[in-house]
């Protein structure tokens, strides 16, 4: 349930309302809206407790959640959630840019592709240190030295760091050199992973999963935001179908829909999303039109030395061409792209 306190609420009233939750049995989960502040008490046998919420000074009323997905929820937070880490800005009118190669490969690769994307107006650097690869025989990333490339190639640029952890046990290693934590489609559903991730305090990038519904996607936020950490961007890079004139289908129709019921930003991810170079650019603008709060796209010096996915992965020169793309259309839709200062010099 919710208890939403008055307007003008003091912050000993909303203090001694969180203890309240607590000392009820509950987890207390404010959230401080720019008109007034709500506290999601979350938990089993929640409505008995109701009456005795609904009597606390300064509340206005105690509400249920109908949602199953609880702190997730617009019931919760109808105002949009705005992830900010370093250089990238994602949710409400902002739309984050996060490029670079599926995989690091080397220090001269990413501090060149960082220098590259961020010239043409990115936000933030990806690039995978630890690869989950279907094949155990295929390339599986430089793992802590791929993480040490990629805090130089941020040295270098000021880009945030978006990269994937794969493992409970390496989320602290992981969160040592990045500014954001990805989780891959494959890891959707693995909470302890999640849970461990949440309690970095770092953002998290969660992917939804090839066969994963809303519901799914969302109640996998959850246990992120459940260990107290609000800063969730869900990412949408394909669900798999019949079809095989793509890698995977790109509903983009999951944009709207998540906005009507998460105050979460969607970022949509339109290169696994295809799986081939010459659709990532429409369908990254079609994206944007869609109201996604970031972008996610491969961008290699040499797509076809690429040691994995080259064939989906854009050069220098195609990323510069979709920004301005994407810009004109962030422009149409009355959004902003968060270009950084020497993109806007070079524009």
């Amino acid at each position: 349930m919710i208890v939403v306190m008055k307007r003008g609420a003091t912050p000993e009233e909303i203090e001694h309302m969180i203890r309240r939750v607590e000392e009820l049995g509950l987890k207390a989960h404010p959230i401080y809206g720019t008109e007034r502040t709500v506290i999601a008490a979350i938990g089993e046998k929640r409505d008995e407790h109701r009456q005795s919420l609904e009597s606390g000074a300064g509340v206005a009323e105690v509400v249920p959640i109908l949602a199953p997905y609880k702190v997730a929820s617009r019931e919760v937070k109808p105002e949009p959630t705005v992830v900010r880490v370093g250089s990238l800005a994602a949710g409400n009118k902002h739309i984050g840019m996060i490029a670079g190669p599926c995989s690091v490969e080397s220090e001269e690769q990413m501090i060149s592709t960082a220098q590259a994307v961020k010239r043409a107006g990115a936000t933030a650097l990806r690039g995978g240190a630890f690869k989950p690869r279907t094949s155990p025989y295929s390339f599986q990333g430089l793992k802590e030295e791929g993480l040490r490339i990629l805090a130089a190639a941020r040295d270098e640029t000021g880009l945030a760091v978006v990269t994937e952890v794969l493992a409970a046990e390496d989320v602290e290693l992981v969160a040592r050199w990045a500014d954001v934590l990805q989780i891959g489609a494959r890891n959707m559903q693995n909470y302890r992973l999640l849970e461990a991730a949440g309690e970095t305090g770092r953002p998290i990038l969660l992917k939804r999963g090839p066969a994963a519904t809303m519901d799914e996607l969302l109640l996998a936020a959850e246990y992120i935001l459940n260990v107290g950490n609000p800063n969730v961007m869900l990412c949408e890079r394909g669900i798999r179908t019949f079809e095989t004139h793509t890698r995977f289908t790109l509903p983009l129709a999951t944009v709207p829909y998540l906005h009507e019921r998460t105050h979460l930003p969607v970022v949509v991810d339109p290169s696994h999303g295809t799986g081939h170079t010459n659709l990532v650019v429409p369908m990254a603008c079609a994206a944007i039109a869609a109201g996604a709060d970031g972008i996610m796209v491969e961008v290699h010096p040499d797509p076809e030395m690429a040691m994995s996915d080259g064939y989906q992965s854009l050069n220098f020169e195609q990323f510069g061409e979709a920004m301005a793309l994407c810009r004109k259309m962030a422009d149409c839709m009355g959004r902003q792209i968060m270009v950084n200062e020497e993109a806007s010099s070079q524009k």
